[in-house]
């Protein structure tokens, strides 16, 4: 197969096939997004376990509770620029590798302090997983099935909301000892991450990153990588090279420079970043808080039955969204999915607020708060991470996300931070009034500042497909 341009290589790799090296590379990103949600969220529990043991306060509860997520700020805006700078392939594992350490000190943690540092490590870690992972599965990704494969890697947080719960719940169902019990919690949240360290570091750099930097040997293997194909990359300029004895670094003539400050990429940054922050404060600010919300529904309930009702509800209402939203990223589009989302989580956070007894009788609030959410993972949830990996181009596409995620987490660190506080203010109802109001902010900024990339290559939605040539004549013949 002859490709003279470097429009047929992106077209190649656009029109490719789903093979398993697509899947192996969504499981590797995926196993670090299963451990990011476990550790992010059983921290909720933890910090119920120890407030009699560290005789926590209410402000020492709500810092253990957002801490990682202050830290994951830094670790997104650092390694999202990091592989902008030195490439996709050396930033990744480090993040996750920072993770592990961070887990497994958690674990051996002796008292508020030492644990307040070591979630800070943890922090850092997944913020560099968040803007790693989504770039990477991206770059990769073929056009069709592009949404499905981001979304799958992100789904995997899902599965890790279920088990940090499950776990919480066997052991406290058990007679182990909870001193021992909260280190348990933490320190498994190191097993599923250690096992891809490996695996990441193995991971070939994605080819467009590669082409974008004009390593075209790079690029053509990076290709027959991922395709299972026979690549041969035919690129040539109108004039000869002085220099013909190297085919790894041929650079590419013509190229544009792109900066996140023009006016088209500064409002897509606004709408990526500023929906994620608006997205996690709710998500975060519900989650991590979670058991003390439902203690002060159900003041009598023990902290199992309180964990086992977050499982039910994180495994009926939303485990599924996240499936259903990876299933139709493809078909119905992400900027919808996201608009929708937000607009439902409004719908359902206001009538917590606005009904009478919603916010103070169990099964009526468990029943809205299981529906939120649903449509919190089937949205923006979801969305906020699959888009800012599609709409920037390739030399800022790490930097953009990692802005993107860095909001976000901030927005998780302000939720988690504040929730405690303000349920103490102003209740539960009034909590949740200011979650509607997040969520419909939300649905005005999707609307006018975001474009939708369903069944668009990366390169139209970045303004990159205008066809470049090499300044020497290059052929290069990679096997899969």
């Amino acid at each position: 197969m002859d490709h003279t341009s470097e429009e047929s290589f992106y077209k190649q790799l656009d029109e490719s096939n789903l093979t398993s090296r697509h899947w192996k590379t969504v499981l590797i990103a995926g196993m670090g997004f299963f451990t990011d949600a476990y550790d992010l969220f059983i921290i909720g529990t933890v910090t119920v376990i120890l407030t009699p043991i560290f005789h926590l306060s209410t402000g020492q509860i709500s810092l253990l509770n957002s801490i990682s997520l202050l830290a994951s700020v830094l670790g997104a805006l650092t390694f999202g620029r990091l592989m902008d700078l030195v490439g996709r392939k050396k930033m990744y594992g480090l993040e996750i590798s920072i993770l592990v350490l961070g887990a497994i000190l958690c674990a051996f943690s002796w008292n508020f302090t030492s644990l307040l540092i070591f979630r800070l490590l943890v922090g850092y870690g997944v913020g560099g997983d968040y803007a790693t992972s989504a770039v990477i599965t991206s770059e990769y990704a073929n056009k069709k099935s592009r949404g499905k494969l981001i979304g799958t890697v992100f789904a995997m947080q899902g599965l890790g909301l279920v088990a940090g719960p499950l776990m919480a719940s066997l052991l406290l169902a058990t007679s182990v000892p909870t001193n021992l019990v909260w280190r348990l919690l933490l320190g498994i949240g190191a097993i599923p991450a250690a096992s891809v360290i490996y695996l990441r570091r193995q991971i070939k750099e994605t080819p467009r990153y590669a082409l974008s930097t004009g390593d075209v040997a790079g690029a053509a293997n990076a290709l027959a990588w991922v395709t299972g194909e026979q690549v041969k990359l035919n690129l040539a300029s109108d004039s000869p090279a002085p220099d013909r004895q190297s085919h790894k670094k041929q650079q590419l003539s013509g190229k544009k420079t792109y900066s996140l400050l023009s006016p088209k990429f500064l409002v897509r940054l606004i709408g990526t970043a500023g929906s994620w922050f608006l997205m996690d404060i709710a998500f975060y600010g519900n989650s991590v808080s979670s058991p003390l919300i439902l203690k002060m529904i159900q003041p009598k309930g023990s902290l199992l039955s309180h964990t086992l009702i977050s499982l039910a509800i994180f495994a009926i209402a939303a485990l599924p969204g996240y499936w259903l939203a990876v299933f139709l990223l493809d078909k119905l589009g992400r900027k919808r999915i996201q608009w929708q989302g937000f607009l439902a989580m409004a719908l359902i956070f206001g009538a917590i607020w606005i009904i009478p007894d919603a916010a103070t009788a169990v099964v009526p609030f468990v029943t809205l708060y299981a529906i939120s959410y649903f449509f919190v993972e089937f949205g923006p949830n979801m969305t906020t991470f699959v888009l800012p990996a599609e709409i920037f181009p390739t030399k800022v596409r790490g930097t953009a996300d990692g802005i993107s995620a860095g909001a976000g987490k901030f927005g998780a660190f302000v939720g988690a931070l504040m929730v405690p506080h303000m349920l103490i203010w102003i209740g539960i109802s009034g909590v949740m009034g200011a979650m509607a109001g997040a969520s419909l902010l939300g649905v005005f900024l999707t609307l006018i500042c975001i474009p939708e990339p369903k069944m668009q290559t990366l390169e139209s939605l970045s303004g990159e497909d205008q066809p470049v040539i090499l300044e020497d004549k290059v052929l290069i013949e990679a096997h899969a």
